[in-house]
């Protein structure tokens, strides 16, 4: 099934993001029945990372140990009850160690639960008792405040900046909709080619599928010309590179040739300054080496602080 190849690019993803700020663990098992959570962060504490504002609503998610539970089809009660004990397991293992070491949990390293599911009905949410917060943006559930457990419903959050790295996880129109925030975004955004190195993975492992749905399959389509943009990009900066080496490379064989022939022989010390000449200014390289045949090499190891 597809779901197990979003499931794994919605962990790759997540990790991704988050790593800069603290320990990722994708998956961590917990005790009892055999479980494993899809993210577990836990923020650097000692180094409280002041940039998390870059993911936006990510970031505001990730201010304490987090679990995350990313859902590619809508997240069922079930699941969530699920994924709650995992929570709970996690919470208990945190407070007999607490115990063992004779300390009380802060409420700071007490982890939440953040349920991603691209659509949740309104049922399911009141059978939750999941409600909406002024304080947050709407799409965001809180259950009741002790199980410390979040819902995020993807297709309900704003389409924002805050909200597009959360949105990349959506299904349909809403999944697209923030690959084009992301194709629009600057080029030399760090994050942007991140993110389509990742989707660009993850159209290469659907293709290879017989059982697309119609998502998918627009999915792929959409992710095609972007893919197909980039890599032009790639190839006009590594020939541009290419070039680049060969002025490079020929100038250096210019200057040793000119050296060679003042001198008779290019020794340690007369190597030295190739590489300091080759990085003077146009205005500067020129003329150097029209003096070249003029200068004595003490002159001329005196100009790049050489000493005999």
């Amino acid at each position: 099934m597809t779901r197990f190849i979003h499931d794994q690019f919605a962990k790759d993803y997540l990790e991704e993001l988050l790593a800069p700020y603290g320990v990722v663990k994708a998956p961590r098992r917990v005790s009892g029945e055999v479980r494993e959570i899809d993210i577990y962060f836990d923020p650097n504490f000692d180094h409280p990372p002041t940039n998390l504002g870059n993911l936006g609503l990510l970031g505001r998610m990730a201010q304490t140990p987090v679990l995350i539970e990313p859902f590619r089809n809508a997240a069922s009660d079930d699941e969530i009850c699920d994924c709650l004990l995992k929570l709970l397991e996690v919470r208990g293992e945190l407070q007999r160690e607490a115990h063992r070491n004779q300390v009380k949990l802060p409420k700071a390293k007490r982890p939440k639960l953040w349920v991603l599911t691209p659509t949740a009905s309104a049922n399911l949410l009141g059978d939750l008792d999941a409600k909406a917060d002024d304080k947050w943006l709407p799409g965001v559930y809180f259950m009741a405040k002790t199980l410390r457990t979040v819902i995020v419903v993807i297709h309900k959050l704003p389409r924002s900046q805050e909200t597009l790295w959360l949105r990349v996880l959506g299904r349909g129109k809403v999944q697209r909709q923030a690959i084009d925030e992301l194709e629009e975004m600057p080029v030399n955004n760090p994050l942007r080619g991140q993110i389509l190195r990742l989707l660009y993975n993850l159209r290469k492992h659907l293709e290879f599928r017989q059982d697309l749905g119609k998502g998918d399959r627009k999915l792929i389509m959409r992710l095609a010309p972007l893919y197909q943009q980039d890599r032009e990009q790639a190839i006009l900066e590594g020939e541009q590179r290419g070039e680049q080496r060969g002025i490079q490379q020929g100038e250096r064989l210019i200057v040793n040739n000119l050296l060679q022939e003042r001198f008779g022989d290019v020794d340690e010390q007369l190597a030295a300054i190739i590489e300091p000449l080759l990085a003077l200014p146009p205005e500067e390289f020129t003329p150097m080496l029209l003096q070249l045949s003029q200068l004595s090499r003490e002159e001329l190891l005196a100009r790049f602080h050489q000493s005999n």
